[in-house]
């Protein structure tokens, strides 16, 4: 009996020892748990005038991120507003968008920039007058570059002028100071919001440009 004993001991050693092999290929053979989907963001640049204009305007379209005002396209580093607004750095007010092109594409984008602006004055937009308020597309690629010569010439169709919006790569861009954001949403009480700003968002409102539910 106690030879007996031995031999299923032993045998059941040795099944318990297959088991753990099999389940061990099982799970090396089985597929990984699939990784937590993370959402890309990809960035636009444009300027059409008064940043704060443009900021109200994109942070109330759907898949954009953020927003954010600041110059480009000029040749002194790290400009401020002032010097800006001296028109003697080169720079245009901007602002870049951050997006999830899974929600909007940047065709998209390129379609609301010449519809929240007008792309046929040069150097101004209504009463601002000067080089940093004019319309401008700064590309970060290749694909970027061909996206927004294709609305550019889309969109000289629905004017009566040529249209005169720079399209050039981006080379910096410079981040406005703190006080520039958010500035709509922080001083709707402000003439210019009041009078420049509001009516702007309220004309794409009604041509179903920007969503009515949106802040």
């Amino acid at each position: 009996m106690k030879t007996l004993h031995n031999q299923w001991t032993v045998g059941g050693l040795t099944l318990n020892l297959l088991l753990v092999y099999f389940c061990l290929a099982s799970n090396m053979n089985a597929a990984p748990d699939p990784a937590p989907a993370t959402a890309k963001v990809a960035t636009a640049t444009f300027g059409g005038g008064c940043f704060w204009c443009g900021e109200a305007v994109f942070q109330r379209i759907p898949g954009v991120k953020s927003v954010t005002s600041g110059f480009a396209g000029g040749t002194t580093r790290n400009p401020s507003y002032e010097d800006v607004c001296t028109g003697q750095t080169g720079h245009a007010e901007v602002i870049q968008v951050q997006f999830d092109p899974a929600v909007i594409s940047y065709d998209k984008l390129l379609e609301i920039f010449f519809e929240e602006h007008d792309p046929t004055t040069l150097n101004r937009q209504g009463n601002d007058v000067g080089s940093q308020y004019r319309s401008i597309i700064l590309y970060g690629d290749a694909e970027q570059k061909a996206a927004a010569e294709k609305a550019k010439a889309e969109a000289a169709r629905l004017f009566s002028k040529p249209i005169v919006t720079e399209i050039v790569p981006l080379k910096a861009f410079y981040p406005a100071e703190d006080y520039h954001k958010d500035y709509y949403n922080l001083h709707q009480t402000q003439p210019y919001c009041q009078f420049v700003i509001r009516p702007k968002l309220r004309k794409l409102i009604d041509k179903g440009v920007v969503p009515a539910d949106k802040k």
